[in-house]
């Protein structure tokens, strides 16, 4: 049955050949229906869906003998997809070992994250280019979807939680030493393309098919446009460590809102951005060019306290983490289920928009739609439960429950 049809239209037999249960199936089952929900779509929200789950993937109609789950209150969401992490789980990507790498993975796919790119801080080129190493082996893995190297080339002016000392021109020669340190899994590099080397950086990075992403920057309206023209196609956390807009200076926010190329991050997690600044950003460039991310570090999933991001000290308090020196945020504490909970809940967002803001449009930036960020026949099984106030109750992954929902 194809998967944006809704519960009243199940093809004849369906019923007669499923088992109803509201006992979930064993991992490797593999053989669902999952009935009643409220079922976003890439075509809208089916208010009485039902969805067909055949090994690992999506299928169009039921197997038979497939258990039959009634979601009925629920809502039914395809896995989420966040392009720029730290970490999490009190686990760095940046400089943790492989299982701790992992550890960071399963926090935040218990959170609903089901793919997930590893972002890098600032460091030693080597150091970096180590950790791309060890990054590249769990991408060929299938555990993450690829490598994002935020820094170290860019703007001393707008670092954020950088080390200043360890920042450097964006030299194409070394640009071009982290890709290849990758081994074909870079996916983006954060970089301030109005430094020497900028431009040619980002064409240099376009050409090899790895987004150049403009964040940390000082650069200019004039020096974000040519970056863009040059193949840049994304903003990092856009608002955050870039110029404010000006009205004789509109400097890179303007720019990069303006130009259809260009997807925006945004951290929703009440502390990086006003809800207004959030609906700014959906106004002019609309809901199919904004990508929610995480932006986390150690401390998502893991409460209070000091924490390292790279080579500096953090402390988190009440959620929110700042750098022991200077008090400059750093990072979030955020995971992606939260992110979604305040876009409907808080920013009043239509839940299309906001699921697409977190599993369409970041897939596609991806190259991965074809796999997932949608519930559709053919695609990985990739999904969330969530009850009727948007708290998270499921997450499956491939097929197989990373969180099973617990269902009267």
């Amino acid at each position: 049955m194809a998967a944006n049809e809704p519960h009243d239209s199940a093809p004849s037999g369906a019923r007669e050949t499923a088992r109803s249960t509201t006992t979930l199936p064993q991992p490797g089952t593999h053989r669902l229906i999952l009935d009643g929900a409220r079922t976003v779509l890439p075509t809208g929200v089916v208010d009485r869906g039902r969805l067909v789950v055949d090994g690992t993937k999506i299928a169009a109609e039921a197997p038979e003998n497939a258990d039959l789950i009634d979601l009925t209150g629920h809502w039914l969401l395809p896995g989420f997809v966040d392009i720029h992490n730290h970490g999490g789980g009190g686990a760095s990507f940046s400089s943790g070992t492989a299982e701790q790498v992992l550890t960071g993975v399963r926090t935040h796919r218990a959170h609903g994250t089901t793919t997930l790119v590893a972002s890098t801080v600032t460091d030693d080129m080597d150091v970096l280019a180590r950790q791309a190493g060890l990054l590249s082996e769990l991408a060929e893995q299938g555990d993450i979807a690829g490598i994002h190297f935020e820094g170290p080339f860019i703007s001393p002016c707008r670092k954020g939680a950088h080390s200043e000392a360890l920042l450097r021109h964006p030299d194409p020669a070394e640009v071009r030493k982290l890709v290849d340190a990758a081994r074909g899994h870079a996916k983006m590099v954060t970089l301030a393309a109005e430094l020497p080397g900028g431009i040619e950086s980002v064409r240099l990075l376009a050409e090899r098919g790895v987004i150049a992403a403009i964040g940390h920057t000082d650069a200019t309206y004039e020096q974000t446009v040519t970056a863009i023209d040059a193949g840049a196609t994304v903003a990092t956390h856009l608002y955050n460590a870039m110029p404010q807009i000006g009205h004789r200076a509109p400097g890179p926010i303007a720019a990069l809102l303006e130009d259809e190329r260009v997807t925006v991050e945004l951290i929703n997690d009440g502390t990086h951005l006003h809800p207004a600044a959030l609906q700014l950003a959906f106004h002019h460039a609309g809901p199919d060019r904004v990508a929610f991310i995480t932006d986390a570090m150690d401390a998502a999933g893991s409460g209070d306290g000091r924490f390292l991001l790279g080579p500096l000290e953090v402390e988190v308090s009440d959620g929110v983490a700042r750098l022991v020196d200077g008090g400059a945020i750093a990072g979030s504490t955020l995971t992606l289920d939260r992110a979604l909970r305040r876009a409907v809940t808080v920013d009043r967002l239509p839940v299309e928009h906001a699921v697409a803001a977190l599993s369409a449009n970041p897939a596609r930036l991806l190259g991965l739609y074809d796999r997932v960020g949608s519930l559709e026949p053919g695609k990985d099984a990739d999904l969330l439960v969530l009850d009727a106030d948007f708290t998270l109750k499921g997450v499956m992954r491939r097929g197989t429950w990373v969180v099973a929902p617990e269902l009267a």
